[in-house]
């Protein structure tokens, strides 16, 4: 039986190749495959860390009797949902509005055209815990549809109208910074008091919110909004959700106390808490922010390059079969490489305990309260050195190393941002390096790619890519300096711009000439990473700062217009909006002027300040600066080394002193021109 996933550049689609079902990739052949046979589509989408996909695939995708119904019965379509998220996108809409609360695993039932009429998740061999057996549904749904059950028009016509709705409530929505506020208070209303991050579980870092919660300080000065953050960050680097032995956070954890991890660890969860780390360590340098920021740069560089110097996608949450064995311990495994008095005193402070604190083995984790002095932390250390030396020869988990445009971007931005709070400069060469390589191998006549592994390409881009690719490129240009970002970023905001612009002011995920779908997705919310129409908003604003053009704020401002409206009654699931507005409510900047010491140590300072979105720029002169630019004039009256911190078109007396510069953006005024 052929599998046309022999050729697929996904390595999670490359797990499928030897099935025995017939699978197609997502293409125009599978359609007009299905309409030459009268069957109906089934559609999977998953990825390569997801351990349920894996489950399923043993269960079913690999068992002979049962690819034989679907290679009778349908035409079956493997999707991996970090190269295709715009499909992905789609279908779990359509799967929610059938009521089913949407993961992974996605099953989903077309007809010949794309149009969905059923759907659900995982569904296992045999029925079990209320869950019909796979094969059973399968025949239900051919059945149906061969049939012409009406239920099936039914579903799929009103389906199709919902996924067209767009919810825009008559009037004009006005979210100004007293709503800022009320939803950050809302949202603290939720976070657990006890453990960190949202209640109850499982528990995810939901960074969008933190983030929120970290504003809403910066704009009030109510200290519980920033020890909230600081409660979840400090919660999930204490806990079994982050890899004690070799760094990096797993993508949430199971339980309501960050213990038991999700053992899968994703490029974007990573790049985004890094983001959220520097923040909390420029606001209170403590050791413990310092040590699992630089422990998870330590992790990209061991385990997530790719050959080609771009970063991978993913990691497994299996091994051997097993979910979590790469990364778990028995206290007679820590024994055998440490030693007895060096393993008691490490099982001491990581909870490895003789029977375990899940399923019988340890997860490494530190939220048991113990006294640590700085000899403990040293020591500590070098135990786990030796642990992850032993650690490396069992048989890791999977690594899906395709290079995804959007994820990389994100993670060169948190380098380059966050490289000045923690003096490592090394950083920022490690993001300029993955830049270049998407810069030169993922672009196409000036357009961005989606997706690249060996030399081959997802072409055209979507929208979450600009989005990510040009704030890393503004990060790296604050970072060094170097006008070549500034100008790749202008470039980049031209093309998203040209084919991807929306007729409500946001931008459609897919491009205008990408691969037709049954529609274009154009989702506002924010899932596991924020949405890109927020992070374009910040971007737009931070363009309008740099270049002097208005038209980037004027662009950002019909972005609000458009979609605030349709954010207003779900403001929860768009923390991510409400953050790019703020940082269009109060767009802080900070010019440094001079080449002297104190310009260097300004500018320093100006870097590590834990104020989100801050826009750092450094000129020698005036007319470095773009004409009309409120400290133009004020650089004429000062002799010698400063820095001004503007806010719209007011900028502050010169500042000459490091010391004082925190002070001065304290007291700046919020931008709303």
């Amino acid at each position: 039986m052929p599998n046309h996933l022999a050729d697929a550049a996904s390595p999670y689609l490359l797990q499928h190749r030897d099935n025995p079902v017939d699978w197609w990739q997502w293409q125009p052949e599978a359609f007009a495959e299905a309409r030459r046979t009268g069957r109906p589509i089934l559609l999977s989408v998953g990825y390569a860390a997801c351990h349920w996909c894996h489950v399923m695939a043993h269960e079913s995708f690999e068992d002979e009797a049962t690819a034989a119904v679907m290679n009778e019965l349908f035409v079956n379509i493997k999707v991996d949902r970090e190269e295709r998220p715009e499909v992905d996108q789609i279908y779990m809409s359509a799967l929610q509005q059938l009521g089913v609360q949407g993961g992974w695993p996605m099953t989903m039932f077309l007809d010949a055209e794309g149009a969905p009429f059923w759907g659900g998740t995982y569904f296992p061999r045999e029925a079990k815990y209320g869950q019909p057996a796979f094969v059973d549904v399968l025949r239900t749904m051919a059945n149906a549809y061969a049939s012409g059950d009406p239920r099936i028009a039914q579903n799929r016509t009103a389906l199709l109208e919902r996924l067209r709705q767009k919810a825009r409530p008559a009037g004009q929505v006005v979210i100004g910074p007293a709503e800022l506020d009320e939803a950050a208070g809302r949202i603290l209303g939720i976070m657990d008091p006890e453990h960190g991050g949202l209640q109850g579980s499982p528990k995810f870092p939901n960074t969008p919110f933190l983030d929120l919660l970290w504003r809403a300080w910066e704009r009030t000065g109510r200290q519980r909004f920033r020890d909230a953050a600081l409660h979840a960050l400090d919660g999930m680097s204490e806990g079994g959700i982050y890899d004690h032995i070799g760094g990096g956070y797993a993508r949430y954890s199971v339980d309501d106390h960050w213990l038991v991890p999700h053992f899968e660890k994703m490029l974007y969860d990573n790049a985004q808490i890094l983001e959220l780390l520097g923040l909390a360590y420029s606001e209170t340098l403590a050791d413990l922010f310092r040590a699992r920021a630089e422990e998870t740069v330590g992790w990209l560089r061991r385990e997530m390059m790719t050959e080609d110097g771009a970063f991978a996608a993913s990691l497994d949450a299996d091994s051997e079969g097993h979910e979590g064995r790469y990364y778990v311990w028995t206290l007679k495994q820590v024994l055998d490489a440490l030693g007895a008095e060096d393993a008691e005193f490490f099982a001491r402070h990581y909870d490895i305990a003789p029977f375990g604190n899940w399923e019988g083995v340890s997860i490494p984790n530190r939220l048991k309260e113990v006294d640590r002095s700085g000899g403990d932390e040293a020591r500590l250390a070098l135990l786990r050195d030796k642990l992850l030396a032993v650690r490396t020869t069992r048989v890791p988990p999977g690594r899906d190393d395709k290079v995804l445009a959007d994820w990389n971007g994100l993670m060169i931005a948190a380098l380059a941002g966050t490289a000045p709070r923690f003096g490592r400069p090394e950083w920022i060469e490690l993001a300029a390096g993955v830049f270049h390589f998407i810069a030169e191998s993922m672009v196409k006549d000036g357009r961005l790619g989606h997706s690249w592994r060996e030399g081959r390409l997802v072409f055209p881009g979507l929208s979450s890519d600009y989005a990510a690719m040009i704030g890393a490129a503004l990060a790296l240009h604050q970072a060094t300096g170097d006008a070549a970002y500034l100008d790749r970023a202008v470039a980049w905001q031209a093309e998203l711009e040209a084919h991807h612009a929306a007729e409500d002011g946001g931008y459609y995920l897919t491009a205008d000439d990408a691969e037709g779908l049954i529609l274009r997705p154009d989702a506002t919310a924010d899932d596991a990473v924020t949405n890109p129409n927020a992070l374009i908003a910040r971007n737009l604003v931070r363009l309008a700062t740099l270049t002097g053009e208005e038209r980037y704020r004027e662009r950002a401002d019909r972005l609000f217009a458009g979609l605030l409206p349709r954010a207003a009654p779900h403001l929860y699931s768009h923390a991510g909006l409400l953050n790019a507005l703020d940082s269009r409510l109060r767009a802080p900047e900070i010019v440094v002027v001079g080449r002297g010491e104190m310009a260097v140590s300004l500018l320093d300072t100006a870097r590590r300040l834990p104020r989100a979105d801050l826009v750092i720029q450094h000129v020698t002169d005036d007319a470095a600066l773009p004409a009309g630019h409120p400290a133009r004039e004020k650089m004429e009256a000062i002799d010698g080394d400063a820095a001004f911190v503007c806010a719209g078109s007011v900028c502050s007396l010169p500042v000459t002193e490091a010391n004082r510069l925190a002070e001065a953006v304290r007291s700046a005024g919020p931008s709303i021109g």
